[in-house]
């Protein structure tokens, strides 16, 4: 028996879906966003007026890092605690999105922190508070997935807590806040759509759903990206932005894989963007995952399923059009840093994701991938 979860209560798309927010029930919203962008390109501004409209009292905590820290985490539950919210929005990238999920969850269940989120499993369903999320970029998913991903400072790495409670109620899809994104954002975020996608497509624990959503993400994404990277249109932006929702709902019901686990391991080290390291590390991964007959079979299926021969050639050739590193040298990862934090980076990378991944890796494998990634050899 399995049980399938795609999203909370409702998925909004298409252009000025923003405005579903008219038909929000609050009194006090909370907004958790990142520094800037959603300031600049006044997303922040058409949300206040909205609620304003709705005489709801706005409440606004920024700041969110790229990589958001357990301190991020623990001064936003202080400062929602003042506020008492009934309704929290996070708008943004992933990051802002997994600090409201996580954020919400700890606000309602004070008697959970961090040190007892990693020992014990978390509540899987919120009490009262509604979350909305809205993104910003295409690729995390964050806005229908069970998980947050945090970075754990003093660790070293990046760990992504999991529960049905960070699911969020409401996810809003408006492409017209895409339309700021930076080409560099693009590329990357809409890579870590397409790592999702295929990670989840050759997953062991793939079921008949999961495989018709993350097939048709792969499809899509390969479609898409290009013209979304090169032309920025509202339509091509659009279509990103659903494929990546798409991807994340194929992968909440049957985990990732090795690249994301090494994503976690190089993010929490040395503080690059995950879908950018996601980016890299897939053709390798691919690379290795291909010897189990299973894997070798699904990449067939990919290949097929956009008119080529070779899958992890072509997302090799797709990284090269995006302007992506093809190693993490290239990438900007100094090799006395890379060489002196190793051992550390090597037992981050078996953590997480990894242990979901189609073939067993041991430390000895790991060690060999990662820096075969480093060096850029394939």
């Amino acid at each position: 028996m399995k049980e399938l979860r795609f999203h909370g209560d409702l998925i909004v798309i298409g252009e000025d879906s923003i405005e579903y927010l008219k038909k929000l029930e609050c009194k006090k919203v909370m907004i958790v966003t990142g520094q800037s962008a959603m300031f600049k390109n006044s997303t922040i501004d058409r949300i206040k007026c909205i609620l304003s409209e709705k005489s709801c009292v706005v409440e606004i905590y920024s700041g969110i890092k790229a990589n958001p820290t357990t301190t991020d985490i623990e001064e936003g539950v202080g400062k929602m605690r003042e506020f008492q919210p009934d309704v929290l929005i996070g708008v943004g990238g992933g990051s802002a999105i997994d600090a409201s999920k996580v954020m919400g969850l700890f606000y309602e269940y004070p008697e959970y922190n961090f040190q007892r989120a990693l020992k014990e499993p978390l509540p899987e369903k919120r009490k009262a508070l509604k979350l909305v999320a809205i993104p910003s970029t295409s690729g995390t998913a964050a806005e229908v997935t069970r998980a947050a991903v945090i970075t754990f400072t003093e660790e070293n790495i990046k760990i992504g807590l999991k529960t049905n409670a960070f699911i969020p109620d409401v996810a809003i899809l408006d492409p017209k806040i895409t339309l700021s994104m930076p080409k560099n954002i693009v590329a990357e975020t809409g890579m870590d759509a397409m790592t999702h996608a295929v990670e989840a497509y050759i997953n062991k624990n793939i079921d008949d759903f999961t495989a018709c959503l993350a097939k048709g993400a792969v499809e899509g994404l390969f479609k898409f990206l290009p013209d979304s990277f090169e032309k920025g249109d509202i339509y091509s932006r659009e279509k990103v932005h659903n494929y990546q929702c798409i991807a994340g709902c194929a992968f909440t019901n049957v985990g990732l894989g090795m690249s994301h686990g090494i994503s976690h391991a190089i993010g929490g080290m040395f503080n690059f963007g995950h879908g950018l390291i996601n980016a890299i590390a897939l053709p390798y991964v691919l690379e290795f995952n291909k010897k189990d007959e299973e894997v070798a079979k699904r990449l067939i299926e990919l290949a097929k399923s956009i008119d080529k021969e070779d899958f992890i050639e072509e997302v090799r050739k797709l990284n090269k059009r995006l302007d992506i590193p093809d190693s993490f040298s290239h990438m900007g990862i100094n090799r006395n840093d890379f060489e002196r934090n190793f051992e550390m980076l090597v037992d981050n990378s078996l953590k997480g994701s990894t242990r979901s991944n189609p073939i067993v890796i041991t430390k000895e494998a790991m060690e060999l991938i990662l820096w075969t990634i480093f060096e850029g050899k394939k």
